[in-house]
């Protein structure tokens, strides 16, 4: 740290700040959810087996795997707007890249690529974290959560209108286009609109090291749980998430609609929670009390829900899971960025996401499987049984970061600014 940091006016004004980059990232979202609904499809038109179409869903998650640290570990060390910019115009250029893909395999390279690309989550979260006080942390975590479940419910709209399925892969070119353009307009207002949140300081050099981060985050007793814990959540919510579907359609015979019409009750329960009710009741109860209680409600949700008679029940006990993990997630953000050194920030929340990113990956195969030679109740129990354990990493983490004795900072006090090396 330099031994004369640079003015307060040199940080951007916090709360517009914040609120530009979620409106951003709401239209950078929008644009992610045309596409997603959409892939089976897409890949179908290639005539692809269902082995093909799952790995061409897993290719984006195992490039964010590795793209979220090294994405956040550049920006601890360059600043977060060019990191922003590139990686969203990267996404870009995969969208139209990927509506002009002449086979499967090449489809699952780019979406591999974009991945990669666009595991900027670390990047954002620093972001806020870099102009956000400690005590307004989890609410803006949640906002920012809450503009992409919007998001992730007004694209798929807008794709189901502009594809055409029967067209083959060409019927699915205008949506991929709209992608893009929203990703381009997302870059070009971050680079109008959005101010650089760290302040370059060049009197040190100090070159990142990833597998010292890695050392670093293993060895710290509250950085560590907390990674572990959205490693387990992950893999238990997308365990359930990727099978649901079958499991619908096995019990009680349900179809792409009923699938659907559920999944949007979840949507919209989650960010309703996120806007609303996430921050109230972290800021009145703390940060791991809400995160341990959240844990609580996914494991209930998902012990009961083979028991579910029907439609109403299981839509109801889904969106109770949402309510679960909406009043938990955002804490978890907030709490790292409690915990990890602020020069480093970045870098520490990369390999969460990562983290996350693994989880997509290995819960929907362990999932399958069980679904597959098991019983089709497999991947709720096993999520109950696999999130159990988050209830107490969960306290334990928030014990650990209390003693670091980084309180929250008074209302209208300014956060610092950060100075890079």
């Amino acid at each position: 740290m330099s031994d004369n940091p640079p003015e307060a006016a040199t940080t951007p004004a916090r709360s517009l700040a914040a609120a530009s980059l979620i409106a951003v990232i709401f239209i950078n979202m929008m644009g992610f959810g045309i596409i997603v609904p959409l892939l089976p499809f897409y890949a179908k038109s290639f005539h692809a087996p269902a082995w093909q179409i799952a790995l061409i869903f897993s290719a984006y998650s195992v490039g964010s795997f590795f793209g979220e640290p090294f994405w956040g570990r550049l920006s601890d060390r360059y600043g977060r707007k060019p990191l922003l910019m590139s990686t969203i115009f990267g996404n870009c250029l995969c969208y139209l890249a990927l509506a002009h893909a002449p086979n499967v395999w090449t489809a699952f390279c780019i979406r591999l690529i974009g991945g990669m690309t666009s595991g900027n989550g670390a990047v954002v979260q620093g972001y806020i974290a870099d102009v956000t006080p400690l005590h307004r942390r989890t609410r803006i975590f949640s906002y920012m959560a809450a503009a992409w479940n919007v998001g992730l419910i007004v694209g798929p709209t807008i794709g189901g209108v502009f594809a055409h399925p029967s067209a083959g892969p060409v019927g699915f070119r205008i949506p991929l286009y709209i992608a893009a353009c929203l990703s381009a307009a997302s870059a070009t207002c971050i680079g109008l609109f959005i101010r650089e949140s760290r302040v370059r300081d060049k009197s040190a050099s100090h070159r990142p090291n990833r597998w010292a981060a890695i050392g670093e985050a293993a060895r710290d007793p509250a950085i560590s749980r907390l990674i572990l814990l959205t490693f387990l959540v992950g893999f238990a919510f997308t365990g359930i998430e990727s099978c649901f579907g079958l499991w619908g359609q096995a019990k009680f015979g349900w179809g792409p609609r009923e699938v659907g019409v559920c999944f949007a009750f979840v949507g919209v329960t989650a960010a309703i929670t996120q806007m609303t009710a996430t921050a109230r009741l972290s800021e009145r109860f703390g940060e791991g009390t809400m995160l341990a209680i959240g844990m609580a409600m996914t494991m209930l949700s998902s012990s009961l829900q083979p028991l579910s008679p029907g439609a109403p029940v299981t839509i109801a006990l889904m969106c109770f899971t949402a309510v679960g993990q909406s009043v938990a997630f955002p804490n978890v953000g907030a709490l790292i960025s409690q915990a990890a050194d602020p020069r480093k920030q970045g870098q520490i929340l990369g390999l969460n996401n990562a983290a996350g990113a693994l989880a997509r990956v290995c819960g929907p195969f362990c999932a399958g499987l069980a679904f597959s030679h098991l019983t089709i109740d497999a991947p709720f129990l096993q999520g109950a049984l696999v999130t159990a354990p988050a209830i107490w990493l969960a306290l334990e983490a928030a014990r650990r970061v209390k003693k670091l004795g980084r309180v929250p900072a008074a209302p209208g006090e300014a956060a610092e600014p950060v100075i890079l090396h």
